[in-house]
């Protein structure tokens, strides 16, 4: 799998801390944080606070500059905690450009740093041995790219920043990763399929799939692929009674309501983990052949432990 990035040193305003409560269904039977729960995170410790604070939230108020989610990765951490235990945030975030081959400015990157503890407990029972102690129960990066997604084609790449407040380029330079190298399996694994094959099941997305911000919500992807490789681990004899542990996502294009896709995967050994890689890819109508130009809308891995 691909390393969780180090958190760089950035000044004290690109650092904040926020409290976020649970909701009973983010908590596993085993106690430990599931992974479509720590996201949620970002939005009091990064975006409420410090973005909302910043000089780039004039760029996306004023200009219609807006840091498009690129990349995530969410790690779950140690448990069990109790579902009425309140998580302690802590964030930060950096600006960034990549280069192209020649050495030009081709991206400008908005990181996020997520990390979410708390204090070991049960919901139910006695108190589990440790319990009190802080222990980390996740953490998040998230990656995006500043565009301008409501001006016309041709016009949306951002290449540097129009403001007094902020450098035109951030000196900070950032390694990108093609969205495509998720297909290829972890070093070290052991693939249960020799390719990727599609799901049986295909994928329609409704309003229920979406949000504010009109398309399907990036978190919808790792649970509909989770429910996907599971039934493949499942039709292959392996036990599912596993916890996703690591999830991570390339967004390339957003998907909407009334679409319909198809999940091609393939499953793999890591250790004692079960694995899954796969992507999301139109799904032609019935009795259609695939269009030769269809592309991946996004691409993932998640590691299932016990």
């Amino acid at each position: 799998m691909h390393d969780f990035p180090d958190e760089p040193r950035v000044p004290e305003q690109q650092q904040g801390t926020a409290v976020m409560h649970l909701r009973f269904e983010d908590v596993s039977q085993t106690g430990r944080v599931m992974l479509d729960a720590l996201p949620h995170g970002l939005g009091p410790t990064l975006w409420a606070k410090l973005i909302a604070a910043s000089p780039i939230q004039g760029l996306m108020s004023a200009q219609g500059v807006i840091p498009i989610l690129t990349h995530l990765i969410i790690e779950g951490g140690e448990g069990p905690i109790a579902a009425r235990e309140p998580l302690q945030l802590r964030g930060l975030y950096q600006l960034a450009h990549t280069e192209d081959a020649a050495a030009e400015v081709n991206r400008l990157i908005l990181a996020m740093w997520l990390t979410a503890t708390a204090r070991r407990s049960r919901t139910y029972g006695p108190p589990p041995p440790g319990a009190g102690e802080p222990i980390q129960v996740g953490r998040v990066f998230a990656e995006h790219v500043f565009t301008r997604p409501f001006a016309q084609a041709g016009a949306r790449k951002v290449l540097r920043f129009e403001s007094p407040d902020l450098p035109a380029v951030p000196p900070e330079r950032y390694a990108w990763r093609s969205p495509e190298a998720l297909m290829g399996l972890p070093e070290g694994a052991e693939p249960f399929d020799a390719e990727p094959i599609p799901d049986p099941i295909p994928v329609v997305f409704g309003l229920d799939h979406t949000d504010a911000n009109q398309h399907v919500n990036s978190l919808v992807y790792p649970r509909l692929f989770a429910e996907a490789a599971l039934r493949r681990l499942a039709a292959q004899g392996h036990d599912t009674a596993v916890l996703a542990r690591r999830v991570e996502v390339a967004y390339r294009k957003p998907c909407f309501a009334g679409m319909r896709v198809r999940i091609v995967l393939r499953t793999f050994a890591l250790g004692n983990a079960l694995g899954a890689l796969g992507a999301f890819v139109p799904d032609p109508p019935p009795g259609a052949a695939a269009a030769p130009e269809a592309r991946a809308t996004c691409f993932i891995r998640t590691l299932f432990e016990r």
